[in-house]
């Protein structure tokens, strides 16, 4: 069918008109209106990698139905890489564990702890590492001084994207008060 120029000009006035009639259309079934209509929306930061990208968690009766990115956030302008698109199913996995699982040295099997007994677990690990390996004097080798060096090289902390800067602050002060020398941050490495 050929259209003449006259034809479609006066087509697209009439889209402008029936544009600019002031009139609502319809939300249709897939449309982000009726998608999330009476979900509860949240923001938050996508915990991937160190670049802040912002998201929207929509929620109902306190389960995950979907995460989007969002818009207004000035990062990522509502773009998102392909792990920020997928993290509904990191949420939303029946492999996903929700209860601390303990193997013990030698053992072939795990067992279910507590939350309690793992955070115990872990300080007094960490307690036993510090005191094995702990100095608090050295000999530098360049003047044969001995200087206070007070630090452990049996432990070392790595921070993440999935922190703020104020848990950061928080993580490397804990990290500096317990000795350790090997403090790092996933976004350099």
């Amino acid at each position: 069918m050929a259209v003449s120029r006259r034809e479609f000009l006066q087509g697209g006035a009439l889209a402008a008109a029936l544009a600019l009639s002031g009139t609502k259309a319809e939300a249709g079934s897939d449309s982000p209106q009726m998608r999330t209509k009476g979900l509860k929306s949240s923001t938050t930061i996508c915990p991937f990698c160190a670049v802040g990208c912002g998201l929207v968690v929509h929620t109902k009766n306190g389960k995950v139905v979907n995460i989007e990115g969002d818009t207004q956030h000035p990062i990522n302008q509502g773009a998102l890489c392909s792990k920020g698109s997928a993290l509904f199913q990191v949420a939303n996995n029946e492999h996903r564990l929700q209860k601390v699982m303990y193997r013990a040295p030698g053992s072939d099997k795990f067992e279910e702890k507590s939350w309690d007994w793992a955070l115990e677990r872990i300080a007094q690990k960490m307690k036993e590492t510090r005191d094995k390996s702990f100095k608090a004097k050295e000999i530098n080798k360049k003047d044969n001084k001995e200087y206070v060096v007070n630090r452990t090289e049996g432990l070392a902390f790595l921070g993440g994207a999935g922190l703020d800067n104020e848990e950061c602050y928080l993580w490397s002060k804990f990290a500096r008060s317990m000795g350790v020398a090997h403090l790092e941050h996933q976004a350099r490495i």
